[in-house]
């Protein structure tokens, strides 16, 4: 695994809100005390009470990208692909506080780029983010199956 890193300034509509800049890293490897925060303050839905599963759903990602403002984790995109036919991106949360300012459009607009345009991006969507999946291009699936985890 190797770590790449690249900033980006947020546009200036988003720069009178909060004058940040995003960092974003290319698997880096993330503290899954990082990851269980990122993910709390997200809103997404994951048991988090769990740090050793946290631990080994992040030690080994295929894909992983992360957004850092002043050094602290604010968001992240972790995807299982084969880099050739398809990429299930299974997690994609921002903190609340960083919601909004398009981070989640560039973290899945960085997986695309890497993956190219040969891999499908696919995801399971959770119930309440039906609707922001559209605005990034997504389009539903109706032919998807799923074997639920027991926990």
């Amino acid at each position: 695994m190797f770590a790449e890193t690249s900033c980006a300034q947020l546009p200036a509509t988003f720069k009178t809100m909060k004058n940040i800049t995003v960092e974003y890293r290319h698997n880096f490897p993330l503290d899954p005390l990082d990851v269980v925060r990122v993910f709390d303050q997200s809103g997404i839905k994951r048991t988090t009470d769990n740090l050793p599963r946290i631990a080994r759903m992040f030690a080994a990602p295929c894909l992983l990208l992360s957004a850092w403002v002043d050094n602290e984790l604010v968001g992240l995109a972790r995807s299982l692909t084969d880099y050739a036919y398809c990429c299930y991106l299974s997690d994609l949360a921002v903190n609340k506080q960083y919601q909004g300012l398009g981070i989640g459009k560039e973290l899945v607009k960085r997986t695309q780029a890497i993956i190219g345009d040969e891999v499908s991006l696919i995801l399971l969507s959770a119930p309440d983010a039906m609707s922001y999946y559209p605005t990034l291009g997504f389009e539903p699936a109706g032919n998807a199956y799923v074997i639920r985890r027991k926990y």
